[in-house]
């Protein structure tokens, strides 16, 4: 919205050309409007009317219309809610004349526009017209340029002061409302807004001219490298003579090198001498230990066999007894159950013969009371049974359909909490995985062993370490602690996928280490340890090219670096990791795997954990291994225990609020079963009820029926003749259920027979058998430990064999190498130059030839490099220095005169700064006069106090029967009246400081008595008359002293319906 502006001018013309004020308003279904049309004059318009009959909807509208958001209206907080109940759409139209030099596009609009803002339950949209009628724009940018045309501020009091800012404004005593009020009035708001946003440009542009200033520094450290230059230059030549000095003693530290290896192999080559005997004695003892192993095999191999006959017979007959006891068993419960059948069976007959015996004996008593009246009361007492056992079963049905319902809400619920109970042991144990990885990945940050078989490693590095002079060479290991990857982590979860355990193996060199190693993991508990068993000796293995798997995707043993050559042979030989390719996705990996048919190939693996291989012709892909770890060869693990941290939270968070879900269930649950146990209860009684109606009604028709037969004498012989034949077959039930029994205490005394029989087995047999089983388990061990002094003997042999001779063979051959090497050396350094020269440089300094190589290669790169780099001469340095510096002073000039040019500004600001605190005392004294003048019109004295520090406006007045001259502070201390009306006052100085081609105030004159709302109106209509815009005045109290004529215009609105 557009600020007011300010003007010096403190009285208007009358004479005006009315551009912007307000013609006609029309309302159709807004707020309590069905349809309502004001038309207003260009001067002063009363509008009046009970409370309720939608006066401040006019303004609410005017709002609306000129873009005012409907929660800054404060009477709604969406724009739906002004549509009146029951009805689907609002509509709010308003003319505005468009007259005289200051009309807005008059060539497009004409002598008046109209603006209509059309509202429904979902959107919101505003039309222009012209005075014909006819659309002419609907964007917000052609209302906005409007608004800012006419200078129409609706959100600023002084344009439109609704009844809720006219309660607050008139009742509030805030001195910092105030102020607010005042600096936005008087545009101080915009200029300062507008001098704070240069000052931040000014700090923005010394922030550039800084960044200049320190962009020629780095020229400047070129010009200190120059004459850096220079001096190195000097220092070539001496470079130069030394590295021909070192070209002669590299020659014969060559010579001095070959006679230090010579007799440190002399020295190799007496040892593995001394290795023989002992290895020959070691292959000795254990030949002895094989052959007494081998007698032992065979003595206890007779024993087992022997024991193994004797114990044959008795697993069979063992067999044999348990199949009888088995049937004798099966019998027993045959019997059982079929002797419960016949005391069922018996025990119906037995009843049926009492229930025909009550019949007769009833049919007896009837005969003695046959009325005709009895019937009668019969079939009364059957109709009101009958109504009984309806109405029973209907609650009975009731009953049961309630307990069916709570019985399923039971069973969901049961359900839904056996379902809860999973997810929650899903969830905990997932957090206890993810604790423990971040437990490893933190243990692995401190120590990166402990990523490769965990705190176990450790240990047992630890006693490797302590127990080093066991073994014949140090073990290596794990292999994952000794290889890194190659350019990043991004192959790491592939590689961990394809070398799998291996990571986590040992190396050692024969199979005394290995037997020394598992001893030692042993001790820890450390199970299940691999160790491969490779010759440490071995140089690295030269790889072919037409070996390697023609592809352009890496490999596992190309991501991969060790400085162990050891390592990298056995990731070749054990793990074949030359050929095992990684690649990024699901896709490539299948068309890498089955569809490119390289040559090499063995396994392809994905990022993701795939694992693909073709054998013949079938082609295998396996999923990802989800309890494998990765991220163990990672160079950082931070970014994988923020994300298993994050993980931990997120199953924290979901097993917390399914608990919460597990006890809300719980609970209802327990609602639901008690519920039940009470229907089932009423439901028991309801259905003991209506049996017991049942069983009544039948006896009483039983009894009537039985009364209308007792003439037949041929139905109680009938009934006799059936009772003796139900005695008859009793008999003959109950003497088979003796023979039953007979047989039931045989058979029961069979199984016992055989349970004893089976169970003395047992108890013979039981040394025997156990026996046998200790003999077999020793014949076991001892043939387990012939195998392990089969497998010694071979490797000793095998280490004599392929290891100490042949070491002994290439030991000699590598002397020979050398003294050859010696004789090659001592020609080639003398023709370089003699020995005595050597010997006057300083002789034999201890430097070997690898250091004075790096050393004279370290001088040949630096003296090429200077040489290079210094390639012009002195004097073409000396010129590129002054031009440089010449350069940097036209730079250090321009950034010189930004900078003045910058000061000159900041200047300029402060100048604007001072005029604009000199304006802001000067219309804080235009206010106070202006104030003063309108209380004057009561006899009321007053000074407004401005604080733009504290951001405080206060004011004081002074009321004239006031005997003491006491001045009052705080307007909160003068009655309703007269707050109201020095605060009208307050509001009217500002009026006059503000433009807008029409102002609109409702219930200005609350709190007012009437002499002050009298004078109050007098005041307003002559500023409004004086000043010279539109006015429209809205309140609910009588304005009768108001008169009407061509400039004041009154309005009644309608009563509110009841």
């Amino acid at each position: 919205m557009a600020d007011s502006r300010v003007f010096s001018d403190s009285v208007r013309s009358s004479q005006r050309s009315g551009a912007g004020t307000i013609k006609r308003i029309r309302l159709e279904n807004f707020m309590c409007h069905s349809l309502l049309q004001i038309d207003l004059c260009e001067w002063v318009n009363f509008i009046t009317g009970q409370n309720g009959s939608g006066k401040s909807a006019i303004l609410t509208a005017l709002c609306v219309v000129f873009g005012c958001r409907a929660k800054d209206t404060q009477r709604a907080s969406k724009l739906k809610d002004f549509i009146k109940t029951g009805s689907s759409y609002a509509l709010v139209h308003v003319e505005i004349k468009n007259q005289g030099e200051d009309a807005f596009k008059p060539e497009t609009y004409g002598d008046a526009i109209i603006l209509e803002r059309r509202i429904s339950e979902t959107t919101s949209f505003t039309i222009l017209k012209d005075h014909q009628g006819k659309k002419v724009a609907s964007r917000k940018e052609d209302l906005r340029e409007l608004v800012e045309h006419f200078n129409i501020d609706v959100e600023n009091p002084c344009v439109i002061m609704s009844q809720d800012k006219s309660r607050e404004f008139l009742h509030s005593g805030n001195d910092k409302d105030k102020f607010k009020f005042f600096f936005k009035a008087t545009l101080l708001q915009q200029v300062n807004d507008l001098l704070v946003s240069i000052h931040e440009e000014l700090d923005s542009a010394s922030a550039i001219v800084d960044e200049l200033e320190n962009s020629i520094r780095p020229v400047e450290k070129k010009l200190i490298e120059l004459q850096e230059k220079i001096r190195n230059m000097e220092q070539v030549e001496e470079m130069s003579l030394e590295v021909q000095q070192l070209r002669k003693k590299l020659a014969w530290s060559w010579v001095y090198d070959v006679d230090k290896q010579m007799q440190g192999q002399s020295m190799t080559i007496e040892k593995l001498k001394d290795r023989i005997p002992a290895c020959q004695a070691k292959i000795d003892s254990i030949m002895n230990e094989i052959e007494k192993l081998k007698d032992r095999f065979s003595e206890k191999k007779a024993q087992v066999a022997c024991l193994l006959e004797r114990t044959s017979e008795v697993r069979r007959r063992k067999d044999e007894l348990l199949q009888y006891s088995s049937m004798a068993k099966k019998q027993k419960f045959e019997l059982k159950e079929e002797h419960k059948r016949l005391l069922k069976y018996i025990q119906k007959l037995e009843d049926r013969k009492r229930m025909r015996e009550q019949e007769v004996h009833d049919i007896e008593e009837q005969h003695v009371r046959s009325t005709q009246a009895e019937e009668s009361k019969i079939e009364e007492k059957l109709k009101d049974l009958g109504h009984a056992i309806d109405a029973a079963e209907l609650t009975l049905s009731r009953l049961m359909e309630e307990e069916a319902t709570l019985s399923e809400y039971v069973s969901v619920g049961s359900s839904e909490l056996e379902a809860i109970n999973h997810e929650i042991n899903d969830r905990e144990k997932k957090f206890n995985e993810i604790v423990s990885q971040i437990r490893e990945l933190q243990g692995s940050q401190i120590n990166r062993v402990t990523a490769f078989g965990g705190e176990r490693v450790r240990s047992l590095l630890q006693v490797v370490e302590n127990r080093q002079r066991s073994f014949t060479r140090p073990p290596i290991g794990p292999i994952g602690a000794h290889v890194t990857l190659v350019n990043g982590d991004t192959w790491a979860p592939a590689v961990e996928q394809a070398l799998g355990n291996l990571l986590n193996a040992f190396v050692v060199t024969n199979h005394k280490d290995v037997l020394t190693l598992r001893k030692c993991a042993k001790d820890i508990s450390y199970h299940n340890l691999q160790i491969v068993i490779y010759d440490f000796s071995k140089p690295r293995l030269h790889l072919p090219h037409h070996m390697l798997p023609q592809t352009q995707h890496p490999t596992t043993f190309k991501v991969l670096h060790s400085d162990n050559p050891t390592v990298l042979n056995v990731l070749v030989d054990v793990g074949q990791a030359e050929r095992q390719v990684l690649v990024k996705d699901y896709d490539t990996g299948k068309a890498v795997a089955f569809e490119q048919r390289i040559p090499n190939l063995k396994e392809v693996y994905t990022l993701d954990g795939y694992k693909m291989f073709r054998r013949g012709s079938v082609q295998t892909i396996l999923p990802p291994n989800k309890k494998s770890r990765i991220g163990r060869l990672s160079g950082s693990f931070d970014h994988h225990i923020q994300d298993l941290e994050k993980d931990a939270s997120i199953m924290k968070e979901e097993t917390q609020l399914r608990r919460k879900r597990k006890k809300e269930i719980e609970e209802k649950l327990k609602d639901f079963q008690s519920n039940i146990h009470i229907v089932k209860r009423r439901r028991a009684a309801a259905d003991r009820d209506l049996m017991g109606k049942k069983d009544e009604r039948q006896e009483v028709m039983n009894s009537r029926d039985a009364e209308a037969n007792l003439s037949s004498a041929a139905t109680v012989d009938e009934l006799v003749e059936e009772i003796s034949k139900d005695e008859e077959e009793i008999q003959q039930n109950k003497f088979s259920l003796e023979k039953l029994e007979v047989r039931m205490d045989e058979a029961e005394a069979k199984a016992k027979e055989l349970q004893i029989s089976f169970e003395t087995l047992c108890e013979s047999a039981k040394e025997d058998i156990a026996a046998f089983q200790n003999a077999e388990k020793e014949l076991t061990d001892i043939e387990e430990d012939l195998k392990s002094m089969e497998m010694k003997k071979d490797h000793y042999e095998d280490v004599m064999q392929n290891k100490v001779l042949h070491d002994i063979k290439e030991a000699e051959l590598r002397y020979q190498e050398l003294q050859n090497n010696h004789k090659e050396s001592c020609r080639k350094a003398s023709i370089i130059c003699p020995e005595s020269e050597i010997e006057a440089l300083g002789g034999r300094d201890g430097s070997n030839p690898e250091q004075l190589s790096a050393r004279l290669n370290r001088l040949n790169q630096r003296l090429q490099r200077e040489s290079q780099q210094y390639s012009e001469s002195i004097d073409d340095l000396r010129m590129l220095y002054e031009e440089k510096e010449h350069k940097i002073l036209r730079k250090q000039q321009t950034y010189k005169a930004f900078r003045e040019k910058l000061n000159a500004c900041q200047k300029a600001l402060e100048l604007r700064w001072n005029k604009f605190k000199r304006n802001e005392t000067l219309l804080r004294r235009q206010l106070t006069w202006q104030f003063n003048s309108h209380l004057g019109k009561k006899g009321i004295s007053g000074h407004i106090k401005i604080s733009y520090e504290e951001k405080t406006l206060s004011v004081e007045v002074k009321m004239p029967q006031d005997a003491s001259s006491s001045t009052v502070r705080d307007t909160r201390g003068l009655s309703g009246g007269e707050r109201s009306f020095s605060t009208l006052c307050f509001a009217l100085a500002l009026h006059e400081m503000t433009e807008a081609p029409f102002r609109a105030m409702d219930e200005f004159d609350v709190f007012m008595d009437a002499v002050s709302r009298k004078i109050s109106l007098e005041t307003l209509i002559d500023f409004a008359l004086a000043q010279g815009s539109q006015w429209i005045f809205i309140t609910p109290h009588d304005i009768s002293m108001v008169k009407q004529g061509e400039r004041v215009k009154k309005q009644q609105m309608a009563a509110p319906r009841s």
